[in-house]
């Protein structure tokens, strides 16, 4: 039987998410999690260490007041399995990061344990996400983010919702138009159409950053709020596109803000936040999204064995 900490790391093996906080790397984010689980998995009762026979000399009391030395047999434990000499059981764990997020965006971060790490790649590259967008008008800085040096301040008075929905509209058609050429479609085929309306496009192979979804969720000049659906974007692509809106109304934007709601099926309620990174609530998070990985053509299997034939789901272990 394996061990009880064994058992816990297999059920570990999968895909989760956290929420990844504003002002922290995601490197940051990933050790804090590994270091949470391997103080989980290791605090699990470690096994009984083997035993061994032994023939231990035994003094004992002959005739005449003597004394004899016999040999008895005594069982044992193997120091050399003891867990205060082979220390912790798991010392390392192998989490990969899905779709990353730089310093100052937050949000929706996968990450993979294990055999996780190839679902990871399916994800990277077939999934969209969505984020939401903080912008500010009137202002302009080097890296299109309110933190940057500024170095332009403009007017703002003359921009209306409506000049906002416009503009938005033309950015998106141009990014449908992209999305179609990098999809291998043709653009005036029954087929695009339809896949269009289903929104099954994506593009094949590498593609430049795409927008498959723009629309304006608040607007009260100067700050507004972006929804973007994208692939293949990097945060100083949504950034950019902030910019780029203000230059399309005649001023200038810079974005206060960037926050990944969806990342494939991991939609930010199923996050987890900094104080539910334990081994029990991550565990719980990988089961759950086992179910909301799956797709019609990928069903989950039955823990099939060796010869094809269903088997039982290990036994807990004491």
């Amino acid at each position: 039987m394996v061990s009880r900490a064994v058992w816990l790391f297999r059920r570990l093996e999968g895909l989760f998410a956290v929420y990844k906080p504003p002002g922290v790397h995601w490197k940051l984010v990933r050790d804090s999690v590994v270091t949470n689980l391997l103080k989980g998995i290791n605090s699990a009762s470690p096994r009984e260490p083997r035993q061994q026979v032994m023939f231990l000399p035994e003094s004992t009391d002959g005739s005449g007041g003597s004394t004899e030395l016999t040999l008895t047999a005594t069982r044992l434990p193997v120091l050399a399995n003891h867990p205060l000499v082979t220390g912790p059981q798991f010392q390392k764990l192998r989490v990969g990061v899905g779709h990353r997020l730089d310093v100052f965006s937050s949000g929706v971060l996968v990450l993979g344990v294990g055999q996780g790490n190839k679902m990871l790649a399916d994800l990277y590259n077939s999934k969209t996400r969505d984020y939401t967008v903080e912008g500010e008008f009137g202002l302009a800085t080097e890296d299109f983010s309110d933190t940057g040096r500024l170095i332009e301040r403009t007017t703002y008075d003359h921009i209306t919702q409506d000049d906002v929905d416009r503009v938005l509209a033309m950015i998106q058609g141009a990014n449908q138009k992209a999305l179609i050429m990098y999809s291998n479609v043709d653009l005036c085929s029954q087929q695009a159409y339809e896949l269009a309306v289903k929104g099954s496009l994506y593009p094949q192979g590498k593609s430049s950053p795409i927008l498959t979804g723009l629309r304006c969720l608040h607007f009260k000049p100067p700050h507004f709020t972006l929804e973007m659906q994208c692939v293949n974007e990097t945060q100083r692509f949504l950034r950019r596109v902030v910019h780029e809106v203000g230059l399309e109304l005649r001023s200038t934007a810079v974005c206060t803000g960037v926050r990944r709601t969806r990342d494939g099926p991991f939609t930010l309620q199923a996050a987890l936040t900094h104080k539910h990174w334990t081994l029990p609530e991550i565990t719980a998070a990988v089961r759950k999204s086992c179910l909301a990985w799956r797709t019609p053509r990928e069903p989950q299997p039955q823990n099939p064995g060796p010869d094809g034939m269903k088997r039982k789901e290990p036994a807990v272990p004491d």
